[in-house]
């Protein structure tokens, strides 16, 4: 009993991940690669904005 249901897993677990890397395609892999650049260029110029507007009212404030 412990077998078959150790073998009823496997088939579906390796049956999804079969189907699923089957389905995905050189554009979707290409357009993630592209959206992850982009976002992490966005996150970097917005945290790099937001640490000089914050450093500069710090300085302000100390003289």
């Amino acid at each position: 009993m412990i077998l078959n249901d150790i073998q009823i897993r496997s088939g579906v677990i390796g049956g999804t991940l079969l189907s699923t890397a089957l389905n995905i395609n050189f554009h979707d892999l290409l357009f993630t690669a592209i959206m992850s650049v982009i976002g992490a260029v966005v996150s970097f110029f917005v945290s790099y904005i937001l640490r000089k507007l914050f450093s500069d009212s710090d300085k302000s404030k100390n003289a």
